[in-house]
């Protein structure tokens, strides 16, 4: 093993689980928005398609590097914590802003940063 493979992959499978659960939000939060936006249109404001999108793009990153992970690379592993630091950052002020969502896209915002904030931790537990 050289030191660009990770050591200890006690975590992997909790962040691949973490990783899978922001993914399923993700899709879901645009299934959500794809559905108010016809039976109720000031629930699915532009700012929360633009959050959405954001999301889903990530939601499509994370396994990539989160694969790259389970094969052994670091690198690829601390792309993963520095993605959800991002993504943690990112919900926390967005859902701090007024008015920039509805009251169902804050809460999704929250559960977004706390599953972020379980896989900063977990990445940062697999490298000690």
């Amino acid at each position: 093993m050289t030191t660009r493979d990770i050591r200890n992959r006690t975590m992997i499978p909790i962040i691949g689980t973490l990783v899978r659960a922001y993914v399923v939000i993700a899709v879901l939060t645009v299934v959500a928005l794809a559905i108010l936006s016809a039976v109720a249109p000031d629930q699915a404001p532009r700012d929360a398609w633009v959050h959405a999108v954001v999301v889903v793009v990530f939601a499509a990153l994370l396994p990539l590097r989160l694969r790259s992970a389970q094969r052994g690379s670091v690198a690829a592993l601390r792309a993963v914590g520095i993605i959800a630091a991002v993504l943690f950052l990112a919900n926390v002020i967005e859902a701090m802003i007024p008015d920039f969502a509805p009251g169902w896209m804050r809460i999704e915002m929250i559960v977004i940063a706390l599953v972020m904030l379980g896989i900063i931790g977990s990445v940062v537990r697999e490298r000690v």
